[in-house]
């Protein structure tokens, strides 16, 4: 669109060698839900595009955020004495939450099933992850309310779940290798029981202090940091560890292997400072649409990343979209606006600001994905929701492929090589048929 392209032919060519590796070490995902979803996937139709499981799996949770969003826009519901979300948008996002949770666990095996796996599924996938690692945390805000969870601590609660994310993804651009976080299964399990618990008990429950006086809302944002500082991030610095002394990874040097985590520093370096030096105080005076700005500039540096690492190209040093930001947030901090302009800056124009920026780098990272999925499916021929119909075809030629090609890959994206080398006898099987038409 717009003549912009934003993958390279290194990029494209990256895509073509990818296979996927990942390692799954979680209980609840290996002995139960794997299981499960073997099971769930036989029941799904054969022309229904794994692409199509995953994206109805993310608008799940955007009619969560706009649900509740609608009944609690500023998280003050929770301050009152009667709480203005009804209880049935609590049973209505649990059950949205369990639905993309599963979702999201039987796209790749439908992708197996069809025969459409590829690097576009997972880049698909983790791309809508990152957007929804932004929008859970903000269904459990409106539980506590500001006052027992103040803005300024539901922004570093985010910042948390995005850390947990990108990490993952930088330990993946390192070794090679996804191992997948056992802590994803516990929360999508732990938020669908709380908001079912919300639904039976009622939102109060949330403002008890069962222990030493400690409300409910700082149990639940030590729990979430702690867990992550004690269990996820030591276990990537020993993965990425590992991968150096066993010389299993990527072997990059110490500033290219860091290399990631300069855009992710950037944009955290400049949203902390807005928050505690607006001149109208930011964070409390709009916090969802600075959560959801927020949100989408981490999602657009996270896509970016996986694209990099996916097609083994060094990742960007910067985002682009940081200069907006930086420019936005000068204006709403500068110091001297009464001596210079001989007023401050007002609230309302604060707010239109924060406003219109979101606005734009919502359209600049809805285009960058827009853009991103139709240049790999021009790249590899292939529909983003649609099944080819040439899934039957391969399936046959997949049992007559040489053992050591059809078995290349078998995971969700891991097809690539087997995938070209059947497009090209497919290729070459429908020009004999025409040519044999022809003949007669």
């Amino acid at each position: 669109m717009f003549g912009i392209k934003y993958l390279t032919e290194a990029h494209l060519k990256g895509f073509d060698r990818y296979k996927y590796n990942s390692i799954d070490t979680g209980f609840i995902s290996v002995y139960i839900m794997h299981p499960f979803w073997n099971w769930c996937v036989q029941f799904l139709p054969k022309w229904l595009a794994p692409n199509l499981i995953t994206f109805t799996g993310f608008l799940l949770t955007v009619v969560n955020f706009i649900l509740i969003a609608y009944y609690d826009w500023d998280f003050q519901g929770a301050n009152h004495a009667e709480h203005p979300v009804p209880s049935w948008v609590w049973s209505v996002a649990a059950i949205n939450i369990l639905l993309y949770y599963n979702l999201d666990g039987m796209d790749g095996k439908q992708a197996r099933r069809t025969g459409t796996s590829g690097p576009l599924g997972e880049l698909f996938d983790h791309g809508l992850d990152s957007y929804s690692a932004a929008l859970i945390p903000i269904y459990m805000f409106s539980l506590f309310g500001t006052n027992d969870l103040p803005p300024i601590h539901m922004f570093f609660v985010i910042w948390n779940v995005f850390l947990n994310f990108y990490l993952t993804h930088v330990e993946k651009y390192n070794t090679g290798v996804m191992f997948l976080p056992w802590g994803y299964d516990c929360t999508m399990w732990g938020v669908s029981i709380i908001l079912f618990l919300t639904t039976l008990a009622g939102p109060d429950i949330w403002h008890a202090r069962p222990f030493f006086n400690i409300s409910m809302a700082t149990l639940f944002e030590v729990t979430l940091i702690g867990s992550a500082m004690m269990s996820s991030h030591p276990i990537i610095i020993k993965n990425i560890y590992l991968s150096y002394k066993n010389k299993t990874g990527k072997m990059r040097p110490f500033m290219e292997a860091a290399r990631p985590l300069f855009p992710f520093l950037w944009l955290f370096a400049i949203t902390t400072f807005w928050c505690f030096y607006s001149r109208n105080s930011i964070v409390d005076l709009t916090p969802r649409t600075l959560f959801i700005l927020l949100g989408t500039l981490f999602s657009n540096i996270a896509c970016r990343l996986i694209v990099a690492q996916m097609s083994d190209v060094r990742c960007d040093g910067f985002n682009l979209l940081i200069w907006p930001l930086l420019a936005t947030v000068a204006v709403c901090c500068f110091p001297w606006y009464k001596e210079v302009f001989g007023s401050e800056i007002s609230p309302e124009m604060e707010c239109w600001i924060v406003q219109a920026l979101t606005i734009f780098v919502t359209i600049a990272h809805l285009h960058y994905g827009q853009g991103v999925v139709c240049e790999m499916c021009d790249h590899f021929r292939i529909r983003c929701f649609k099944v080819r119909e040439t899934t039957t075809k391969q399936e046959t030629l997949i049992n007559n492929l040489p053992e050591h090609i059809s078995t290349v890959g078998n995971s969700h994206n891991s097809a690539s090589l087997t995938e070209s080398l059947l497009s090209k006898r497919l290729t070459n099987n429908e020009n004999g048929s025409i040519l044999k038409n022809k003949l007669s």
